[in-house]
C-alpha cells in the first residue's frame, strides 16, 4: 500500500513540475525580454515548492517501504514519460512519433533490470 502512495505522490509531483518546466513554452515564437525571464523563473520556483511537497514525502515513504535509490529514480523516470508524453501531445500540441514508444520500452527495460533481484526472489 505504501508503494502505491509513493507512486501517487511522485505522479502528482511530476505533473506539477512538468507544468513548471514546460508550461510556459506553449506559445512559441514570442520573444521574451529580461523582465519576463525573471517572472518565469520565479513562477517556476513557486510551482517547484508545491512539487517538492509531494516529491520529498513520496521518496521518503518509498525508502521506508524498502525501495532502493535506483528503484525510486527509475520509477520517477517511468512516471516522467507517462506524464510528459500526454502533456506534450494534448497540452503543447506536439505530434506523436513512434520513437516515443520505443524510448518508453527502453525505460521499461530499466525498470526490469533495477527490480530483477526482487522479482526473482521466491
Amino acid at each position: 500500500m505504501k508503494i502505491l502512495l509513493t507512486i501517487a505522490l511522485l505522479v502528482i509531483s511530476n505533473i506539477v513540475m512538468t507544468f513548471a518546466w514546460y508550461g510556459f513554452l506553449r506559445k512559441p515564437g514570442q520573444e521574451t525580454d529580461a523582465s519576463q525571464w525573471w517572472k518565469l523563473i520565479l513562477m517556476s520556483w513557486g510551482l517547484a515548492f508545491f512539487e517538492y511537497c509531494f516529491l520529498v514525502p513520496g521518496n521518503h515513504i518509498g525508502r521506508e517501504c524498502g525501495l532502493s535509490l535506483a528503484q525510486l529514480k527509475i520509477t520517477q523516470e517511468v512516471i516522467t514519460l507517462t506524464v510528459f508524453v500526454p502533456f506534450m501531445i494534448f497540452f503543447m500540441g506536439e505530434h506523436w512519433k513512434w520513437d516515443y514508444l520505443w524510448a518508453f520500452f527502453c525505460i521499461l527495460g530499466a525498470v526490469f533490470f533495477v527490480n530483477r533481484e526482487s522479482l526473482m526472489m521466491p
